[in-house]
């Protein structure tokens, strides 16, 4: 819409929030989140490509969803490698003919859940072949595919990019969470916030180098999401927060839906944070 143009009439709000028609790509989509996000995406009518460096997975997750709605498929990518990145947009386009929708999932996230462990301790020692290579994937993978999807979405005049931030890209890490009375010292490593915060940067410059091109780029930071933590964890993360609790894994699919739809046609540049209040105090 042009200055002064007369405003449209209004949309019906269900019509607000439909994407049939549309093509959505979701790297990580075999993730704890990037799973539901694949599956909100389908149910709101979108073509979706379920993106994960792990094929097995990535097929899993396209079958189980498929078994509802039929509108997914999967394609593995390493998002550090251009080539791959590019193979990705490409094998969209042969299936689908465009791509409206990226959602940037895929990172490394160190877990502190029981299936994970093995942490690398101090910041003074930690590895720089394992700072690179969580650089590489959490903040140059996210640029590599908003790079390719760009170039599409210019050619097809417009479209929505999704970056997944965090609460730690806008607050710091309080490393007393994850200490246990009698244990070693364990801390959520530099490059996590660094990263995180590098992610919205990256889409705040992005929303004003796309000005006027009809493409949309926004950010979701969600809080910690419970995926089996300890009883001590939990209360003491919960502690924390307003609501009194952890984020559930779908809690993040309103903000998706939100923001890939029309229904935010005027947002950009924007980081919407869905923390359970977190970070407010």
């Amino acid at each position: 819409m042009k200055i002064n143009e007369p405003k449209p009439d209004t949309i019906k709000i269900p019509k607000l929030f439909e994407l049939t028609g549309r093509v959505a790509i979701v790297t990580g989509g075999a993730g704890l989140l990037g799973q539901e996000f694949c599956r909100t995406l389908a149910e709101a009518g979108a073509q979706v490509v379920v993106a994960d460096l792990n094929e097995s997975a990535a097929t899993q997750t396209a079958l189980e969803i498929n078994q509802h709605t039929g509108r997914v498929m999967a394609i593995a990518v390493d998002v550090t490698k251009p080539q791959s990145v590019n193979n990705m947009v490409e094998n969209t386009l042969k299936a689908y003919s465009r791509l409206d929708i990226l959602v940037n999932s895929a990172a490394l996230d160190p877990k502190f859940d029981p299936q994970h462990g093995g942490h690398i301790n101090t910041f003074e020692d930690y590895p720089l072949e394992l700072w690179n290579q969580a650089l590489a994937v959490n903040l140059t993978g996210a640029f590599l595919c908003c790079q390719a999807a760009g170039r599409v979405m210019l050619a097809q005049g417009g479209g929505v990019m999704i970056n997944m931030s965090s609460i730690y890209g806008i607050t710091a890490p309080d490393q007393r969470l994850y200490q246990k009375s009698g244990q070693k010292p364990v801390f959520k490593p530099a490059y996590y916030p660094v990263t995180k915060t590098g992610i919205l940067g990256l889409t705040t410059y992005l929303a004003t180098y796309y000005a006027g091109k009809n493409i949309r780029v926004n950010a979701i930071s969600p809080g910690g999401v419970y995926n089996g933590h300890d009883e001590d964890f939990v209360k003491a993360y919960s502690a924390k927060t307003i609501l009194g609790r952890m984020a559930y894994k779908d809690d993040m699919n309103g903000a998706l839906l939100f923001l890939a739809s029309d229904a935010s046609a005027y947002m950009t540049g924007a980081n919407i944070v869905v923390d359970g209040g977190w970070s407010v105090w």
